[in-house]
């Protein structure tokens, strides 16, 4: 086998282990900082993009603008993750479930107050307008 093959394989290899890592990357980054690590990734992007410009070594210069844009593609899936989350196929930090719900309840003690419009169960109500109630961990 001649080191051209070789090359391509472990750029193949190095490429699948970079996308993922970047998978519980998002994961991780969405439940602790929230959709607001987008900038996070932007400037990993950012920084590993020029990086892959300046550098000489060919296969590194490849591995950073694979890392470049995995950076840009997860700002993307940080967004994606959000509604994932708000699904209900990600935990969501209880914190954030407070001001999930926070509006919901408004809604609902308004409805209270009047009679005739009052559901009769919360957790039903909460599952109609889309705010599943969330399991303590």
């Amino acid at each position: 086998m001649t080191s051209n093959n070789l090359t391509g394989l472990f750029i193949g290899l190095i490429t699948f282990l970079i996308i993922g890592l970047f998978h519980p990357l998002v994961i991780k980054s969405e439940y602790h900082i929230g959709v607001k690590s987008w900038i996070l990734f932007f400037i990993a992007g950012i920084g590993s993009a020029v990086a892959s410009v300046l550098v000489k070594h060919m296969i590194l210069s490849i591995i950073l603008g694979v890392i470049a844009f995995s950076s840009f593609w997860s700002i993307l899936e940080v967004f994606q993750q959000k509604k994932r989350v708000e699904k209900g196929w990600f935990r969501l930090i209880r914190k954030k479930a407070v001001n999930l719900l926070r509006q919901p309840l408004r809604d609902y003690c308004k409805i209270m107050c009047n009679e005739s419009k009052r559901p009769k169960r919360l957790d039903l109500y909460l599952v109609a307008h889309k705010h599943p109630p969330h399991k303590p961990n």
